[in-house]
């Protein structure tokens, strides 16, 4: 180990010998540097690197540790690669064609509970809070709006509850019109909050069973699988009558004037966690020094887009093509603080997306088990677990330790301030903040599945 550190010290030596002799580079000098012990950077195990991520704006951390040089910063070269779906996203990282990648917080996590692909991944950082939109065609919405208090001036009254769905859902039934809704995968965010805004109103989601992997059972609204860029095709040609999704393709549906959102799961749960970034515990093994790089330059980049003035260059960066490549009017709807509901209708929501305020990048074990309890609730994990289960498959996944080394360093470095650390034991205090105000306490997952009307329950074992 020590014969093969000296051999990269020398290379990366060279390189900047080379590039001091041509011009040079950011990229290069930032690999010397991290490359000397003496000066406190990390030696970097593998500095070649490729991320993967899904077209949505909340990839953002990502794009702007690359675009704003963060990863070199660390000695990192980095290649990022837009993603087709979620199921590609995570068979790559698996398989290590990905060295890691913006995902669904549901996908290491079903993943290490055994439902679907099982592999051994690990997220030491979660890339932001809130983000997503429940969408519905404007024929629903015709029909849900006089179900809808309204203020003086005649603008419907939020949060709007899916009780004002739930009219509708069955003049559909009546009819023989089946109403689908979409989301963007099993595991995603998207399924557990669009299914917990339907429960919280008595329509039943679906539950899945080992015979019915669509989670149908018992649904009074079908839920089925959309990627996330072919959500407003797919509603404006009648396949679904709405859908549940990140930005900017919710927007994107009042840009086009096909759809109206109708809530925001910053009003089903406050301040939720959305994505994450994943690796495989193998690559965070092998090359440990790299994985608290990434961690790092990640971090500053989400405190960057959480620093006031900064959203519309950051809006700039996401319309790029190799990025997010949608209007920039269109993801600016969202991503400066601002969300538009039906059109014209455009609110202040400065808390729409967050990426750093609220310790939003700390992998928190509260907010992973709060999925587990969704995937148990509706059948995704088929048996009954006791409480110490949830703990132990959580903190196999969610990796703090990871993101205290990246954040101790960036003090040191001053980028960060220690005031800025959370002090935690990995859980969130217990929480009201859901739409139906119902209480959710990390350390009591049994009791909190057992304390819904819809859904399965927990025995106590």
């Amino acid at each position: 180990m020590k014969y093969l550190r000296n051999n990269i010290l020398l290379l990366l030596i060279l390189a900047g010998f080379i590039a001091g002799c041509s011009g040079g580079s950011k990229t290069q000098s930032a690999s010397v540097v991290s490359a000397k012990e003496s000066s406190g950077k990390l030696l970097i195990e593998k500095p070649q690197l490729t991320f993967g991520f899904i077209k949505l704006t909340d990839m953002a951390p990502l794009a702007i540790a690359k675009e704003l040089g963060y990863f070199e910063d660390e000695g990192l070269y980095v290649t990022i690669e837009a993603q087709s779906n979620w199921k590609n996203v995570l068979d790559r990282v698996i398989d290590g064609q990905l060295d890691g990648s913006h995902m669904l917080a549901g996908q290491p996590i079903a993943a290490g509970a055994g439902f679907g692909r099982q592999a051994d991944l690990v997220t030491p950082f979660s890339m932001d809070l809130n983000g997503n939109g429940i969408t519905v065609s404007n024929e629903v919405w015709t029909k849900m709006k006089p179900n809808v208090a309204s203020d003086e001036d005649g603008k419907p009254i939020h949060p709007i509850k899916a009780d004002a769905l739930a009219p509708v859902v069955k003049e559909y039934k009546t009819a023989g019109r089946p109403f689908k809704m979409g989301m963007v995968f099993p595991v995603s965010t998207h399924n557990y909050e669009i299914r917990y805004w339907l429960g919280a109103a008595g329509i039943h989601p679906g539950l899945y069973t080992a015979d019915n992997i669509q989670g149908q059972v018992d649904a009074d609204v079908l839920l089925s699988v959309t990627p996330p860029p072919q959500m407003p095709a797919t509603l404006e040609a009648g396949t679904i009558y709405g859908y549940c999704v990140g930005e900017p393709w919710n927007q994107q549906a009042v840009f086009k004037g096909i759809g109206v959102p109708v809530t925001t799961n910053y009003d089903i749960w406050k301040n939720n966690p959305e994505k994450v970034f994943v690796m495989t515990k193998k690559f965070v093994e092998t090359y440990p020094n790299t994985a608290v790089a990434v961690t790092k330059a990640l971090i500053r980049a989400a405190k960057w887009l959480d620093t006031p003035g900064n959203r519309p260059k950051a809006v700039g960066i996401l319309s790029m093509p190799a990025y997010v490549g949608a209007d920039s009017v269109v993801i600016a709807n969202s991503m400066t603080g601002t969300f538009e509901f039906e059109k014209g209708d455009k609110r202040s929501m400065p808390d729409f997306n967050v990426f750093y305020r609220y310790d939003a990048t700390f992998p928190f074990y509260s907010d992973g088990i709060w999925f587990l309890t969704q995937m148990r609730r509706w059948g995704q994990i088929p048996e009954s677990k006791p409480e110490e289960w949830y703990h132990q498959t959580i903190k196999e996944i969610y990796r703090p330790d990871i993101w205290k080394q990246a954040a101790k360093k960036l003090v040191e470095e001053g980028y960060l301030s220690k005031e800025e650390l959370p002090e935690t034991d990995g859980y969130k205090d217990p929480t009201t903040d859901f739409i139906d105000g119902k209480m959710y306490d990390g350390k009591d997952p049994v009791g909190y599945i057992n304390s819904f009307s819809i859904g399965y329950k927990d025995e106590t074992l």
